[in-house]
Order: structure tokens, then C-alpha cells, then sequence
């Protein structure tokens, strides 16, 4: 398959969703702002521990991206893992909060544009609003940094800088208001009020991530020498599984703040939701692992690793609805198919993402997405699965919304790539690439002095 005809089946896969959305009938726009909901001091605190652990995520992204790729690209990469926080946190506030969570239009986006305007943080309400914000703040990062693993080694450090701005304050509050305005005031998003289930953002943060990564490697090319003339793949080793392990673990640590802390509220489903959350990891990876041993004859490390945040990211959206036995099986079977995916895209379709970034977070966050409509479990969320007497609504909405986020993530990226590459040349010179863009890009050398590899 050419990445023409891809192109064209993705265009038209979003052609067919947006039929789709304007045949459904849209809530009225909302009249004025809703107003936050006051919290405790206990749940302040909870919903604060959990930002925080999601925060500690992004050292975990930026050492797996570096130990999955050159070492000759990892200072690049470190940066551009800083830009993702510190550049859209602010973005973020001043931007996309608004659009997330201000009234809404029509159920499309919200209206409020600037920032947090009127807090009065001497107000529950207020110290409710800014918690709030700084929850959903690392959410942002998180979607803007995986599309980092996926276009690594050959982009040019300015305009990632401006892509991640737009995902920040456009692509991922846009999508995530359909889904989860109603996580502030009265809602409105037209997803949410479908009755779309994505508790902690499978779709919504890592699918968004993943697609918008998908657009942005289709853009950018191939990684020089990673495809030959003739048809043939050759795989570009990273420099450090040590250092990909460790951000491994460290992600599986912070994702407990990433579920668990979604519930924002200090309750006894957090306890679930952990069990739940490791499960969906541990046998992840055993999916990935038993699924590589039997294609290659060995246990491949680095996709193992890739399995555990397969089960991760598949459990995100359900980890409130399901069962551990549920949890079990949507972390095995999103650990075997992240597998089949990253094949799948590096060998057929033949698109460079040197970290699975596309197939961990695009295809999982959406297989994840599409289980709760069969493993939501009595007793658990507020919902029933297909595998327990529930009908298919749930399953058409739970299709529906990760079709529309796709043809959204995707296409915006697409867009969004081609702007940028107008203004700033996207890819780095060859030259540049062979060097490192740590010399080229930054004038700094990651391992200096300790490096037993040439640059040249």
C-alpha cells in the first residue's frame, strides 16, 4: 500500500465521519460560562497528587524516546520533551483551557479564548478551578509529547516548537471538549452528552497524541537508510534499553496518577482503578512478549517493553467500568496488538515511527476505547458491556467517538505539519541527520567525553 492510497482511505475513513457527526443532532450552544464545582480539601489534595505523578510521565516519555533512538539525537530529544511541558502549560492556560471547558458551542468547542479570567483564589470554587487546570495542564503535555517518539531523528527543533504549540491549544481541547467538558460545570460537549465513556483518556489524550504523531510521520518521511529501494526495512536500533526500561517503569508509576487521579475525588474506587491500571499493564507485556517470541523466535525487549504501555494506554479509558478479569484481557490483547501494529506500519505501510508511538498510543488508545463497550462491568462504572447483558448503544457510541477523534487528530495534524512545513523547512539537512541533531540543531553533544561511538 502507498502512502497515496493510505492517505486517501484515511481522508475518505474522515470524510465518512463527519457525515456521520452532521447527521446527529447537536445540543443547543450553552448561554453563559458554567460555573466550577467546589471540592474538599481532600479531593484539592488528591486531584493535586495526581497531577503531579502525571507530571512525572514526562521524564518517563523523554527517556524512553531517548533509549528507543541514537545517541546522537538525544539531547533533541530531551528538549523537545521540555518544550511539550514548559512551553504548553502556558499555551495551554492562556488558550486551550477555554476551549476545552468554556460554554459551549453548539456542543463543538468551548467559548471562553483567554486564559482563567476572575479567579478568585480565596474561594473554594476558585482553588477548585486552578486544581483543575493544573490537572488537565499535564493531560496537554502528555497528548503533545508522544507525537515527539514518532517524528524523532529528523525534524527541525523550531518547528516541533510550533506544533506542539497547536496541539496544545487547538487539537487536543477541541476533542477534548466533546468528550469531557461536563468534567467542569455543566458540560455540553456533544460525545459526552452521547454518553461516550473514556474515564481517563485513552482516546482523548493518548489516541489524539498518536493520530496527530501518525500525520506528522506521514509528512516528515522516513528516517535516512531506514527504507531501501528495493522494498527492504531495516531496523535502526536505539542506544540505550537500560535507559528505555527505566522510562518504562517510571511511566507504569505515574500512570496510577494519570487513572487513579481522574476520578478527582478521594474515594474508594481510586483502589480499583490501581488494580485495574497494573493488571492491564503486567499482562500487557506478557501479550507483547509471548506475541514477539513466537514471530521471532525471541523476546525482544523493547517491544515488551512497548506492551506495557499498550496495556496502559487500552485500560485508560475503562479502568472505572471493568472488572480485573476484564483488565486482564484488554491489557493482554493490547499487548499482542501492539505488536501486529508496529509490524504492521514500519513493514507494509512503511512509515518510520522509531518509538511505536502511532501503534501504542493511536491504536491501543482506540482498541482500549471500543472494549469498555464489552467489558463494562456490573458493580463497577455506570455502564453495562455487551459480554454482560448491555445493548449495543454503547458500542456505536464508543465506534463513533473514536472515528471522529481520529478524522480530527489526524486531519488537523496533517493540516497542521503542512502549515508548519510552509513556514519553517520541516526536516533537517541530511547532512544534519547523519551528524545528530544534538551538534546541528542545539551545538551540544549528550555523552561528551564518555562516548565510545563517532557522530560522523
Amino acid at each position: 500500500m502507498t502512502v497515496v492510497s493510505l492517505t486517501a482511505r484515511l481522508a475518505l475513513t474522515a470524510a465518512t465521519t463527519l457525515l456521520l457527526l452532521a447527521a446527529a443532532p447537536l445540543p443547543a450552544a450553552a448561554a453563559e460560562a458554567p460555573a466550577a464545582l467546589p471540592q474538599s480539601a481532600g479531593n484539592t489534595l488528591w486531584t493535586l497528587v495526581g497531577a503531579m505523578l502525571v507530571m512525572f510521565m514526562q521524564p518517563g516519555f523523554a527517556m524512553v524516546e531517548c533509549g528507543l533512538t541514537r545517541a546522537k539525537n538525544a539531547a533533541n530529544i530531551i528538549m523537545k520533551n521540555f518544550v511539550d511541558f514548559a512551553l504548553g502549560a502556558g499555551i495551554y492556560y492562556l488558550l486551550g483551557f477555554g476551549l476545552m471547558f468554556g460554554a459551549s458551542m453548539s456542543g463543538l468547542f468551548g467559548t471562553s479564548l483567554f486564559g482563567l479570567p476572575g479567579i478568585d483564589a480565596t474561594t473554594e470554587e476558585g482553588q477548585w478551578t486552578l486544581t483543575f487546570w493544573f490537572f488537565q495542564s499535564v493531560f496537554a503535555a502528555t497528548a503533545a509529547t508522544i507525537v515527539s517518539g514518532a517524528i524523532a531523528e529528523r525534524m527541525r527543533f523550531s518547528g516541533y516548537m510550533l506544533v506542539s504549540i497547536l496541539v496544545s491549544a487547538l487539537i487536543y481541547p477541541v476533542s477534548g471538549h466533546w468528550a469531557w467538558s461536563s468534567l467542569y460545570g455543566d458540560g455540553g460537549g456533544w460525545l459526552g452528552d452521547r454518553g461516550f465513556i473514556d474515564f481517563a483518556g485513552s482516546t482523548v489524550v493518548h489516541s489524539v497524541g498518536g493520530w496527530t504523531a501518525f500525520a506528522g510521520a506521514l509528512v516528515l518521511g522516513p528516517r535516512l537508510g531506514k527504507y531501501g529501494k528495493d522494498g527492504t526495512v531495516r531496523a535502526i536500533a536505539g542506544h540505550n534499553l537500560p535507559m528505555a526500561a527505566l522510562g518504562v517503569f517510571i511511566l507504569w508509576f505515574a500512570w496510577f496518577g494519570f487513572n487513579c487521579g481522574s476520578t478527582t475525588t478521594a474515594d474508594g474506587t481510586i483502589g480499583y482503578i490501581a488494580v485495574n491500571t497494573n493488571l492491564a499493564a503486567c499482562f500487557g507485556f506478557l501479550g507483547a512478549l509471548f506475541s514477539i517470541w513466537l514471530k521471532t523466535g525471541k523476546p525482544d525487549p523493547s517491544m515488551s517493553f512497548n506492551g506495557v504501555l499498550a496495556g496502559l494506554v487500552g485500560i485508560t479509558a475503562g479502568c472505572f467500568e471493568v472488572s480485573p478479569v476484564g483488565a486482564i484481557i484488554i491489557g493482554f490483547l493490547s499487548g499482542v496488538l501492539v505488536v501486529i501494529s508496529v509490524l504492521f506500519i514500519d513493514q507494509i505501510l512503511k512509515v518510520d515511527d522509531p518509538v511505536g508511538a502511532v501503534s501504542v498510543h493511536g491504536v491501543c488508545g482506540a482498541f482500549g476505547t471500543i472494549m469498555v463497550a464489552f467489558f463494562a462491568a456490573p458493580g463497577y462504572g455506570e455502564s453495562i458491556g455487551l459480554l454482560y447483558g448491555g445493548d449495543s448503544s454503547l458500542l456505536l457510541t464508543q465506534v463513533l467517538g473514536v472515528l471522529a477523534v481520529f478524522a480530527w487528530a489526524f486531519g488537523c495534524g496533517f493540516i497542521v505539519f503542512k502549515l508548519v512545513s510552509y513556514l519553517i523547512p520541516l526536516r533537517v539537512s541530511p547532512e544534519a541527520e547523519v551528524r545528530g541533531l544534538d551538534i546541528e540543531e542545539h551545538g551540544a553533544d549528550a555523552y561528551s567525553g564518555f562516548q565510545i561511538f563517532s557522530n560522523e
